[in-house]
């Protein structure tokens, strides 16, 4: 199952659970499962395949690990079905590339400097919309009581002095 995620005309996990009645987070795990075991052996995994049949070289997958990294996440999926790669894939070179660097790979490498920004610009807002939203609240528990207190003049009684 998991050359057919990986091998020539690729497939999904999403894809094949449907064809063949496995479900997608099983496959999902084992084609995990494969990449990390091939990472630990000291014997060469086959290269995988590409369109055009060629196999990658070392430079190509730099390149490709390289160019990725460039690329907003929505533009990263549609890039690496262009160049016949999956992201697990490129997460392996990634890896691998890291280590003959001698960098060790970053375990859920954190947000971007310019995301951070954002991320701290938006926790800021969400805290005025929630002091604002209880403000809101407390306001309308307020009416409610007062209107139950002083009535809501619909007896028929005026509250106004009458003249």
């Amino acid at each position: 199952m998991v050359q057919r995620m990986v091998g020539p005309g690729a497939l999904t996990a999403t894809q094949l659970a449907k064809q063949i009645g496995v479900t997608q987070p099983t496959l999902s795990k084992w084609l995990r499962e494969a990449h990390r075991a091939a990472m630990t052996t000291t014997t060469k995994a086959p290269e995988p395949p590409v369109p055009g049949g060629q196999p990658k070289t070392a430079e190509d997958k730099m390149r490709l690990v390289l160019a990725a990294e460039q690329l907003a996440p929505d533009e990263r999926g549609a890039f690496l079905r262009r160049q016949g790669v999956h992201d697990s894939e490129l997460e392996v070179w990634r890896a691998a590339m890291l280590q003959a660097l001698g960098a060790r790979p970053a375990q859920g490498s954190g947000p971007r400097p310019a995301d951070q920004r954002r991320i701290r610009e938006l926790e800021k807002e969400l805290g005025r919309k929630d002091r604002a939203l209880a403000e809101t609240a407390a306001l309308l528990v307020l009416a409610k009581k007062a209107e139950s207190l002083w009535g809501d003049g619909e007896d028929g009684t005026d509250d106004r002095s009458e003249k």
